[in-house]
Order: C-alpha cells, then sequence, then structure tokens
C-alpha cells in the first residue's frame, strides 16, 4: 500500500471506529449502564507505561477481565492463536494467509531459539505462559509430542482452551490453569521448554517474570520470549521521550500493560541469573502487516457487530490499535524475541 494511502486508511479506520463506538455507548442503553456502575475510574485510569501506582491484584483484575471479554471476537475471526504474525520482508499478505502467519510465528521462534526436533532432543515437557485459549500449547504438543501446561490469569480463556483441547482430542497431553506467571504452580526445573508468547508486555515486575520462566526450566532448558517493548535507549538518555511515553501511556490504558522496557533490558536481566546462550532479534519489520490486518478485520460486517457485542474494555482496545501502527513505525514499539537457556 501506498504510504499516503495508508495514512488515510489508519485515519479513516480509526474515525469509523470512533463513530461506531459512539453510536453504541448512545444508543445501547446495557452499555450505558455499565459504564456507569463501574465508575469513571474505569475510563480514566492513571498511566501504566510511566511506573503510574496500580495495585498488582488490580491489574492481575483489569487483564483478566480484559481477556475475558475480548477472547470470543479474536476467535471469531484470527482463530486459536492470539499473536502476531510473522512475514517475510517485502511480502503482500492476503487473507487467507495470516492466520498461517501466526503459525509461522510459532516456527520461527522455535528455529531462533534452536529447539531441536531430534526425537532424543526434542522438549518433552513445556509451559506455555500466557496460553491464551492454547493455540500455541496444542501446535507444540502435536509437533513435539511433548506434555503441555498452559496458564492464564482468564477463567474464559483458560476453559476455552481446555474445549477446544478435548475436541482435538488432546487432553491427556495438554491442560490449562489459572495462575499467576510471577507465581507460577510449579516445581523447580520442570520444563524443558518454557514458552512465553506476547505476556511479557502484561508483567509488573520484568525481572521476578524472567526469574520465575528460569526457575521452572529444567537444567538446559530452553526459554523464548516473544514480547511487545520500546526502543533500546540510547547512552545519553536517562528516559524516553515525553511524546514517546505519552504515547505508550495510551496503549496501557487501553491493553493493561504496566512499565515498558527495552529487549536490551531483557537481556541484562538474564545475564543478572547466568543463563545462557542469550540471542535477541528484532521482528518488527516481520509483524508490520499484522495490525493493519487486524484493523481491516475489526471493519468488516462480522468484525463490528461482534466488537459491538464484546463490551467496552475491547472497544477501547479498538480504539488504540492505530496508535500500536504508529509506535511502530516511530520506532518507538519493537516486537523483539529473546531466548537463552538454562545452565
Amino acid at each position: 500500500m501506498h504510504p499516503g494511502a495508508a495514512i488515510i486508511f489508519f485515519m479513516s479506520a480509526q474515525f469509523l471506529i470512533s463513530q461506531v463506538a459512539y453510536l453504541v455507548l448512545r444508543r445501547a442503553p446495557f452499555l450505558r449502564r455499565r459504564i456507569s456502575d463501574e465508575g469513571k475510574r474505569r475510563l480514566s485510569f492513571r498511566p501504566m507505561a510511566a511506573a503510574a501506582a496500580v495495585s498488582r491484584d488490580g491489574l492481575k483484575k483489569g487483564i483478566a477481565e480484559f481477556y475475558d471479554e475480548s477472547s470470543g471476537i479474536w476467535e471469531n475471526i484470527w482463530g486459536d492463536h492470539m499473536h502476531h504474525g510473522f512475514y517475510e520482508a517485502d511480502s503482500s499478505a492476503t487473507v487467507a494467509g495470516h492466520r498461517a502467519a501466526q503459525v509461522r510465528m510459532v516456527e520461527e521462534a522455535l528455529r531462533f531459539a534452536g529447539v531441536s526436533d531430534d526425537p532424543l532432543k526434542k522438549p518433552m515437557r513445556i509451559v506455555d505462559v500466557g496460553c491464551g485459549i492454547g493455540g500455541s500449547s496444542r501446535y507444540l504438543a502435536k509437533k513435539y509430542g511433548s506434555q503441555v501446561q498452559g496458564i492464564t490469569l482468564s477463567p474464559v480463556q483458560a476453559k476455552r482452551a481446555q474445549d477446544l483441547t478435548m475436541a482435538e482430542e488432546l487432553a491427556d497431553k495438554v491442560s490449562f490453569q489459572v495462575a499467576d506467571a510471577l507465581e507460577q504452580p510449579f516445581p523447580d526445573g520442570q520444563f524443558n521448554l518454557v514458552w512465553s508468547m506476547e505476556s511479557g508486555e502484561h508483567m509488573p515486575d520484568k525481572e521476578k517474570f524472567v526469574r520465575e520462566l528460569a526457575r521452572v526450566a529444567a537444567p538446559g532448558g530452553i526459554i523464548i520470549i516473544v514480547t511487545w517493548c520500546h526502543r533500546d535507549l540510547l547512552p545519553s538518555e536517562e528516559e524516553l521521550k515525553p511524546d514517546e511515553i505519552n504515547l505508550l501511556n495510551k496503549i496501557c490504558k487501553a491493553y493493561y500493560l504496566p512499565k515498558w522496557c527495552s529487549a536490551a533490558d531483557y537481556v541484562h536481566i538474564a545475564e543478572s541469573l547466568l543463563l545462557q546462550d542469550i540471542k535477541r532479534a528484532d521482528w518488527s519489520d516481520n509483524v508490520a502487516p499484522f495490525w493493519p490486518a487486524v484493523i481491516k478485520s475489526a471493519l468488516t460486517w462480522g468484525g463490528l457487530t461482534s466488537l459491538l457485542r464484546s463490551g467496552w474494555k475491547t472497544i477501547k482496545g479498538a480504539l488504540v490499535m492505530p496508535l500500536m501502527i504508529n509506535g511502530y513505525k516511530k520506532g518507538l514499539i519493537k516486537f523483539a524475541i529473546i531466548t537463552c537457556r538454562k545452565p
């Protein structure tokens, strides 16, 4: 798409979604009552990107409710992989190719981390941290014949993940539970592969998050973190620029995100924990077609009707989708992979 046309499209998408949300709030009594009951706090809670004072319990509750509400619409349009797709450079993504790109994201992450397909070396025990409705868990179980356990804060996601798993006759290999990634309900050293696909951005304590990933990893186990980050700071900088912080704050309000960090921060944490074979890569260009595709899917009749039925939290998420694109285009938001191995 020509850059000028892209800008017009994104602005039109944002305007249309805003107008639809306005009409819904004006004409749908049940939504007006719901928002009134929740109070103004839900509509204007304080920014989190700059270390705002939001309690951990409040953040967990917000994340759980957001995914309880929004997972159904996502599954209806995008299937059971609740994460970005991986696109080859300069490729033109087709509608049919987007779900394939999400599977490619899983495969590229495994390839980058050096996870072996050798029957004698493949991971037989896997944890999926922030499992969504279990797309990655089931894929990994089928690929490796592994036992996979998934955790999520969302009871709705955990139940849907288990239902889908039973439908695919994988219940003997894959299971799910509601649990906190910062306090995983597993003993030390249990998993050969520790998998976190786009859950790190929700963690209020990134060091504790990585420490928990390392704790449950078996000796020699591989840890894969695929996550949204902000850009690395320059040597002369102590923090992001005010306009960058402001943009991240707006995104945080909709997606229940605490303070952002950079990929370099993840590397420093891994180094401090004496993890080995630490690697990182910036995949921002490889996910560039994804957010325009999400917006386009939201503007279909099915997408709009599902959006309006889903509730206010999901509508807020739709309203800031163009901000995600803006952040990527500015080089502020990065889509990063960080992998390492427990000694």
